[in-house]
C-alpha cells in the first residue's frame, strides 16, 4: 500500500459539479488500496473575491483578520470535498491547517513553514479515512494566529504534508495535462514535458512559469519528494519532477523549455556615483524594505562624469514600496534620478543540456533578431538565459524561440480549463 498525497487547485474544484468530479478521483484511489490525503486551494476565484470584499471595507486591511479572512476559502473548499467524497461511500474527514499541523512563522500574508506535526492525518489514514487538508493556511506557534502562505501556498502545503508523511508522491492537480515546454496558452503547440528535474523546474518557476510555484518545488528539492503534475480533467499521465540522487544519471534536454513572466518591472537608479559600495547600499536598502530582485545590469561607467546607472527587475507588487525607499535616501546615496517601468516582459530559456552544449545562445539572439524584437537585459545561470524586452512584444518572442529549439509540437496542447493552475 502506498501514501499518495493529491492537490487539486481553485479551477479543479471552482463548483459543485469539479467538486463531484474530483470526488470520484479521490475515491478511486482510495478503492485502488492507497492511502489518501487531499489538499485544496479555494473554490475558482474566491481569494480574489475576498480580497476585494475586504477592501470595500478597509483600504488597508490588518493583517491578522485578513490571514483569517482568507484562510475561510480553503476552509470552504475542504468541507465540501470530505461531504462529496463521503457521499461516494469513503470515510473522509477535513481538516484545517490548524489541525493539519502546518507550523509557520509570524509573517501574515506570506507565512513560511517552520515544522510540519500531522498526527491528526497519520490518526485518519490509520483508520482507513481520506484526510482532506485546507492548503495554503497554517497556525503560528507563538501567537496561535491563523496564517496564510502566500499565493501557490497550496502546493507548498501538499509538498510539506507529503515530506512529512513520507509519501510515495505528490500529485498536483491543475487544468493543464503536465508542464508543457511553454505556456500553451501563448504557444499552442507547446509539448508536454514527460519528465524534468526538479534543478530545471526551480528555473522555470522562478522565470514565471506557474504550473508549479517556486517554494513548492525548492521544498521538493531539498526533502526528496518527487511530484507529479497532472490534470484533474482526464486519467492521462502527466510530467514526473524528480531530484536526481548522488551519482545517478538522467538524459538531460539541451532546451527544457520556455518560461515567460509579466509581472515584473524595472527600474533603473540613474546617475549612481561610480564608487565602492554604492551599489551595496543600494540593495541592501531594498532588502531592509523586503524588496524581491531578479535581475541586475551596471552599465559601464562614463569617465567624464564618474557615475553610472544600475536597472534591475522586481515584481510590480513591491514597486512603489522600493520606490519610496529609494527616493527617501537619494542624498545619502547620491544617485541623480529614478526611472520606472512596469511595461517589461521576461522570457527565460531553461534547460540543464545547455551546461555542455555550445550555440544556445546564439540561436535564442538570432531567433529575436529575425522577428524584431530587442533586448534590453540579460542575465544567465547555468542552465538559464533570461533576456528583457517589451510587454507588447513577450507572446512573439516565446513563440518564435520556442519553434528555433524545435520544441513544437504535432498537435494543439489542450487546456481543459483557464489558468493554468
Amino acid at each position: 500500500m502506498s501514501l499518495i498525497v493529491q492537490k487539486f487547485g481553485g479551477s479543479s474544484v471552482a463548483d459543485a459539479e469539479s467538486i463531484k468530479r474530483v470526488a470520484k478521483r479521490v475515491a478511486e484511489t482510495r478503492r485502488a488500496g492507497h492511502d489518501v490525503v487531499v489538499v485544496v486551494s479555494a473554490m475558482g476565484d474566491t481569494t480574489d473575491e475576498l480580497l476585494d470584499l475586504a477592501a470595500e471595507v478597509t483600504p488597508v486591511p490588518p493583517a491578522r483578520e485578513l490571514d483569517i479572512l482568507l484562510s475561510s476559502g480553503e476552509r470552504i473548499s475542504m468541507a465540501l470535498l470530505a461531504m462529496a467524497v463521503g457521499q461516494l461511500g469513503i470515510d473522509a474527514r477535513a481538516y484545517s491547517g490548524t489541525q493539519a499541523g502546518m507550523q509557520t512563522d509570524s509573517h501574515h500574508g506570506r507565512a513560511r513553514i517552520v515544522d510540519v506535526n500531522p498526527e491528526r492525518l497519520r490518526e485518519a489514514l490509520d483508520e482507513g479515512a481520506v484526510a482532506i487538508v485546507a492548503g495554503f493556511q497554517g497556525f503560528n506557534v507563538g501567537s496561535g494566529d491563523a496564517t496564510t502562505l502566500g499565493r501557490g501556498g497550496s502546493d507548498t502545503t501538499a509538498v510539506a504534508l507529503a515530506a512529512a508523511l513520507e509519501a510515495d508522491v505528490c500529485e498536483i492537480y491543475t487544468d493543464v495535462d503536465g508542464i508543457f515546454t511553454t505556456d500553451p496558452r501563448v504557444a499552442p503547440l507547446a509539448r508536454k514535458i514527460d519528465r524534468i528535474t526538479s534543478e530545471e523546474m526551480l528555473e522555470m518557476a522562478a522565470a514565471g512559469a506557474k504550473v508549479l510555484y517556486i517554494r513548492a518545488v525548492e521544498y521538493a528539492r531539498r526533502h526528496g519528494v518527487t511530484l507529479h503534475v497532472r490534470s484533474s480533467f482526464n486519467n492521462n499521465e502527466g510530467t514526473i519532477v524528480t531530484t536526481p540522487k548522488d551519482g545517478e544519471t538522467v538524459e538531460e534536454p539541451v532546451i527544457a523549455g520556455v518560461a515567460s513572466d509579466l509581472s515584473e518591472a524595472k527600474i533603473t537608479v540613474v546617475g549612481v556615483p561610480d564608487i565602492p559600495g554604492k551599489a551595496a547600499q543600494i540593495f541592501t536598502l531594498l532588502a531592509a524594505h523586503n524588496v524581491n530582485i531578479d535581475m541586475i545590469v551596471q552599465n559601464v561607467s562614463v569617465a567624464a562624469t564618474g557615475r553610472t546607472d544600475i536597472s534591475f527587475t522586481l515584481p510590480k507588487l513591491d514597486g512603489e514600496r522600493a520606490l519610496t525607499g529609494l527616493n527617501e535616501q537619494q542624498s545619502s546615496i547620491g544617485f541623480d534620478s529614478l526611472q520606472y517601468d512596469d511595461q517589461i516582459g521576461k522570457l527565460a530559456l531553461v534547460g540543464a543540456g545547455m551546461r555542455s552544449n555550445a550555440g544556445v545562445s546564439a540561436t535564442l539572439f538570432t531567433a529575436l533578431h529575425e522577428a524584431g524584437i530587442n533586448i534590453e537585459m540579460i542575465s544567465t545561470s547555468e542552465i538559464r538565459i533570461s533576456v528583457v524586452t517589451r510587454a507588447d512584444n513577450l507572446a512573439e518572442a516565446v513563440r518564435v524561440v520556442h519553434t528555433a529549439y524545435g520544441l513544437d509540437g504535432d498537435d494543439v496542447a489542450k487546456v481543459h480549463g483557464g489558468t493554468g493552475r
